[in-house]
């Protein structure tokens, strides 16, 4: 159960167009800023910042860069970002035979080998302590431009922030995110840990 109560979205209207940004990426408010909301310039800041590493006019396609903070939540083990960023990945087109095949993207041929040593990067920037090496940056640069890493380690940056905050907050995981992560995300072990109410899982999620 979540250690501090959503307030409802109507409860700071200066927040509407901040709201309707995330209800945009995902179909609905996530819980994590209706808590946040306590401190509205806080929700305010990570709307910018989510709109700046989320540029659709940025030179990664946005899909792809919810499976980047799909991979980087993994490492640091937050199940609710594990979820959200899924399914945020399907809304931004990636095709769910893809997203089905996300625990096997290193032999899938639904993935391009930039896109796994991008996975690989997300996952080793996401780690504690970080294992981006100089062989790893290598490869990267093998595959993707210098604006284009800049902007992969974004969304690993951008959700580094959604992973402390909703592991610390415990924030309740919402219906669609949490059916996504038992259809997809089980067969890897993913149960919603403290995320999911009543859930009596180890400390380790």
């Amino acid at each position: 159960m979540a250690h501090m109560k959503p307030l409802p979205a109507t409860t700071t209207p200066e927040l509407n167009d901040d709201f309707a940004l995330f209800e945009r990426i995902l179909g609905f408010v996530p819980n994590s800023l209706l808590t946040m909301q306590r401190r509205p310039a806080m929700v305010k800041g990570f709307g910018a910042l989510t709109r700046a590493v989320m540029d659709p006019d940025g030179d990664v396609d946005l899909g792809f860069m919810r499976l980047v903070a799909h991979f980087s939540s993994r490492a640091a083990g937050c199940q609710y970002c594990e979820a959200h960023s899924l399914i945020a990945a399907e809304i931004h087109g990636i095709a769910p035979e893809k997203v089905e095949a996300v625990w096997e993207y290193r032999t899938s041929p639904l993935y391009t080998p930039a896109e796994r040593v991008a996975l690989d990067f997300a996952l080793a920037a996401g780690a504690v302590p970080n294992a981006v090496d100089a062989e790893l940056m290598a490869a990267m640069n093998e595959h993707w431009s210098e604006a284009q890493i800049v902007q992969i380690l974004g969304a690993v940056c951008l959700y580094g922030f959604l992973n402390r905050w909703n592991d610390s907050m415990a924030t309740d995981l919402e219906d669609a995110p949490k059916a996504l992560g038992d259809a997809v995300l089980a067969r890897g072990g993913w149960t919603g840990g403290k995320h999911v109410t009543n859930d009596d899982t180890s400390p380790a999620e």
